[in-house]
């Protein structure tokens, strides 16, 4: 299909996944417009990636979201990548755990950006959500819940919408920002012994995961699909 002459919003796309996304579909001749929270971190990323346009956006909040594809107009595909940082707790502390914010910072953002996107969104559209696949790890109940409800969901979405195309891409270990709340010796160890168990014998970058996001954005005969995108770990 190519991305000359295509509009892709990004949302989640000032760091990390999102940003090295943005910076793939500018290189390959998109307009991307970029949102996320902070506008600071929006103008870096615009101004690192070479262009686009950065527009403020909270995806927790209804009002914002509107107000984001009202701005950005009409657009040909849309990535979401935003996710809320930390959210995992251990079984035994799952009564106290902020599972509703788990829901709330994945999900039901997610499924409401969805919504709220279709007036902007054209006909052929193409619609890339990022999960976090479930990967049996202990304290990570709170995670893999919201992420597979998110999941569960894009088979029905993609019947639904079509033609549209409906994808999500499933991360393993990515080294981002996401991991910084986790003090450095334990998140280097975490790094080391994820490295060690997955077949290809390493963690994934943020490039890793883009080049999934444009494969699935470039080929028009793939929708209602999860794809992995985590080294081998879901086989471990």
């Amino acid at each position: 299909m190519g991305m000359d002459g295509r509009h892709v919003a990004v949302i989640g796309a000032s760091s990390g996944i999102g940003l090295e996304t943005a910076r793939l579909l500018a290189d390959r001749g998109a307009r991307v417009t970029l949102g996320s929270r902070d506008r600071g971190r929006l103008d870096a990323a615009v101004k690192e990636i070479g262009g686009g346009t950065a527009i403020v956006v909270d995806g927790e909040d209804a009002a914002s979201l509107r107000a984001f594809f009202g701005e950005a107009g009409p657009i040909t595909d849309l990535v979401i990548t935003m996710t809320r940082r930390g959210g995992g707790a251990l079984a035994a502390d799952l009564a106290e755990a902020d599972l509703e914010g788990a829901f709330r910072g994945k999900t039901i953002a997610h499924l409401r950006a969805v919504a709220l996107a279709l007036p902007t969104l054209a006909p052929d559209a193409s619609v890339t959500l990022v999960t976090a696949g479930s990967y049996s790890l202990p304290g990570t109940a709170p995670l893999a819940a919201a992420n597979g409800a998110l999941e569960a969901a894009i088979r029905p979405l993609a019947v639904e919408l079509a033609p549209r195309r409906v994808n999500a891409v499933s991360p393993g270990v990515i080294e981002t920002g996401w991991w910084d709340e986790v003090p450095a010796d334990a998140r280097q160890n975490a790094f080391k012994e994820f490295a060690q168990r997955v077949p290809v014998g390493r963690n994934g970058q943020p490039h890793d995961v883009a080049q999934a996001i444009i494969a699935l954005i470039e080929n028009g005969f793939v929708t209602g699909v999860v794809f992995p995108c985590d080294g081998g770990l879901r086989l471990t």
